[in-house]
């Protein structure tokens, strides 16, 4: 079983509609959307929900007004500002350090454990896919990435599955770190625009701190190919393969709209081919 993650150093690159096509390209998998913060590989693969599971993580400090003599010690020590002259936590504001719980004096503050989000085990017509979805302004993403792909891997080995096919976070920050370990292969998306250089600079030096084989894939590369070069002459200069060069298509647009990948909605046109093209090498390097 290989496990395949498909990142970009920043969103917008169409890391998403990447992920898509190879799901729907390949045989015998287990998809996982690891992009919880801003999920959306379900709008194109379409799961129907068969587990639904709550994620907790962290705490929140709830008073008991029975209790409360309202010293007001819990105010003073505050930094976030969580507890209202009213007595009253604001679980936005508050980060759970569980200090206001330590300096009660009457023991009238309990810490709870704060609902962050769901995750999901879903069936698809390309096979299994795990997701989540988390809540606004929470926390701990990179815990929740590490377990929808936990769930996925086991999926795969109790199935005898060829494949997990991950669609990662944008970035280099926890929730990249979550999507990309012990990875088989990392298949990084850019686009030939500046901060697109820039942000997949960071994330090669990001795989490679953390040994993972890493191949690029320029989508809409011809817009600029004066950029797109740079990206070619990056690779060749730091020995990373380039897996393909997608060509920009007003058809993707088409297909999102649709719901479906561009390599279902539009099979015969130049960018399906150059899609299918990088499955291959993908399939031929961890051949």
């Amino acid at each position: 079983m290989k496990q395949l993650v498909i990142i970009s150093g920043k969103g917008g690159t169409g890391k998403t509609i990447i992920t898509a096509s190879l799901s729907a390209l390949a045989e015998n998998k287990v998809m996982a959307d690891c992009d919880v913060d801003a999920a959306d590989l379900h709008l194109l693969l379409h799961p129907e929900i068969k587990e639904r599971h709550d994620f907790s993580s962290g705490k929140t400090a709830i008073i008991d007004k029975k209790f409360c003599d309202r010293c007001g010690k819990c105010i003073a020590v505050c930094r976030f500002e969580a507890i209202t002259d009213g007595f009253k936590i604001n679980p936005i504001s508050c980060e759970g350090c569980g200090v206001c719980f330590h300096v009660c004096p009457k023991k009238a503050i309990r810490m709870e454990d704060n609902l962050s989000g769901e995750w999901f085990v879903s069936e698809t017509k390309y096979g299994p896919m795990v997701h989540a979805k988390l809540g606004i302004a929470e926390e701990n993403s990179g815990k929740l990435v590490t377990l929808v792909r936990q769930k996925a891997k086991v999926i795969a080995e109790e199935g005898n599955y060829d494949w997990v096919i991950i669609d990662g976070a944008p970035g280099i920050g926890c929730p990249v770190i979550a999507s990309i370990a012990g990875a088989d292969l990392i298949l990084v998306v850019t686009e030939p625009t500046l901060s697109g250089i820039h942000d997949m600079e960071r994330v090669v030096k990001l795989a490679r701190h953390f040994n993972i084989k890493t191949a690029v894939s320029i989508n809409k590369f011809d817009i600029n190919l004066d950029m797109s070069q740079r990206i070619e002459d990056y690779c060749q200069a730091n020995d990373i393969p380039l897996f393909g060069k997608i060509p920009f298509d007003t058809r993707v647009v088409e297909a999102l709209v649709n719901g479906k990948s561009i390599v279902e909605y539009a099979r015969n046109r130049e960018v399906s081919s150059r899609i299918k093209g990088v499955w291959e090498k993908v399939q031929k390097e961890l051949s």
